[in-house]
């Protein structure tokens, strides 16, 4: 089976812990787009976790994990959180990078910093360096990480690249180091590295061929997607399923399940439109209740009402066969919960999202739901549920057209709900 796990939302939906949930019947998992710009929280008996690169397959001993070609890579970063790993007796044994993927240069980081300051509008990137690594790479600028193992031609490639930097942006080496100073962060990197880069094509098919447990990790959600997010307040590469097959090495054909994540309210971090977004003090209750502060930056995320035109959205481009709702208990304690069911814009409703300048301008269509005061975080079956709570998963899943298969009460594995 081959099973891929996209974000519903916006990203930061808790997919991260549905793969590590799905990773213990998987035989591999891939990470197939994105950078060290999000993170995935894991929470299990190792401890609690916040990956940014690494398969969140990881926690498995007996799975392998891939960085897969359309993954960008910081190698200095990625060494530090292969180090934390460890440090916690996590085994980076089974993780495999392909040689294809491209590298995110310290210059890049500069960049990022350089390009959202002269915006006139900014975008609210992570300046992580992701964005200005697309453009190379699409510019055909970029340089693989497999090109490491050749040091007189990586040594070309760097100088090559790093000279052309200084040309399209004079000044650069006074604001990002120099050469020599980036030349030995890189060889440092690539001492740890080496043995953990190859060719994973013949790995990937010979376990799709072989009918593997094939689990496929995304990075933020459908509104991040360049072509089809809320641009251009959007990430660098396709976060959605239609990005899986280039990014992973599958053929569109083998997919089989695709499980999109979402949470029972709505956050988002960075910049752009977001009709649900609530300012007040439900806001704020959703933010501490839900701890949403990103993995990666610590920035506190914006948090607003549950966006049924967004899931309807991807339950088309993703093609959901299920959808698993995350952070239900935060929910309670509320006595009145409202979901977008549609955005009014010029006197017109519409049922699925619109492009960013026109979704600045729209108002949210709410419809009202009965609320729940219990707690819920113990509860491992769906009929120990509230039925207020109950109803909101199904009226969710009425208007997605989509099966709710999961539900998760809490952080932990454990605390995840199975449907029929």
């Amino acid at each position: 089976m081959v099973h891929a796990v996209v974000g519903a939302q916006y990203g930061d939906e808790g997919k991260g812990k549905m793969v590590d949930y799905f990773a213990v019947q998987a035989d591999m998992v891939i990470r197939f787009q994105g950078g060290g710009n999000a993170g995935h929280t894991i929470v299990n008996e190792a401890g609690t976790f916040a990956l940014h690169l690494v398969p969140s397959g990881i926690f498995n001993p007996n799975t392998i994990c891939i960085l897969g070609t359309g993954v960008v890579i910081h190698p200095a970063n990625l060494v530090k959180e292969l180090q934390s790993l460890q440090d916690a007796g996590i085994s980076t044994d089974k993780l495999v990078i392909s040689e294809r993927a491209h590298m995110v240069m310290p210059y890049h980081l500069w960049q990022d910093a350089y390009e959202e300051e002269v915006r006139s509008k900014k975008v609210g990137t992570t300046l992580q360096g992701i964005g200005p690594a697309y453009q190379d790479k699409s510019g055909r600028f970029g340089i693989q990480i497999g090109e490491m193992r050749d040091m007189e031609h990586f040594r070309n490639r760097v100088e090559t690249a790093y000279a052309l930097k200084l040309r399209r942006m004079p000044g650069m080496e006074h604001l990002c180091g120099s050469f020599d100073e980036m030349w030995n962060e890189l060889m440092a990197a690539r001492d740890v590295l080496l043995p953990y880069i190859t060719d994973t094509l013949p790995l990937i098919e010979q376990a799709v061929r072989e009918g593997k447990h094939v689990l496929l990790e995304g990075q933020l959600g459908i509104m991040r997607d360049l072509d089809w997010g809320v641009y251009p307040f959007v990430t660098s590469s396709n976060p959605i399923s239609g990005g899986v097959a280039a990014g992973a090495g599958v053929p569109p054909t083998a997919i089989n399940r695709i499980t999109g994540i979402t949470k029972a309210y709505t956050t988002a971090v960075g910049e752009g439109p977001f009709p649900t977004l609530l300012t007040n003090e439900i806001g704020t209750y959703l933010q501490e209740k839900g701890h949403e502060y990103g993995a990666t930056t610590g920035r506190r995320r914006a948090c607003g009402w549950l966006d049924i035109p967004t899931l309807r959205y991807g339950a088309w481009l993703n093609g959901y066969t299920e959808l698993a709702m995350m952070k239900l208990d935060v929910l309670s304690g509320l006595d009145e919960i409202q979901v977008c069911t549609g955005y009014e814009l010029n006197g017109e409703v519409y049922a699925r999202p619109l492009p960013a300048y026109e979704l600045e301008q729209a108002v949210p269509q709410y419809a009202k739901l009965p609320g729940w005061q219990e707690d819920i975080s113990e509860c491992r079956n769906f009929g120990e549920l509230p039925i207020a709570a109950q109803n909101f998963v199904i009226q969710v899943e009425e208007w997605t057209g989509v099966p709710i298969t999961y539900v998760s009460v809490g952080p932990d594995r454990k605390q995840t709900i199975v449907r029929g």
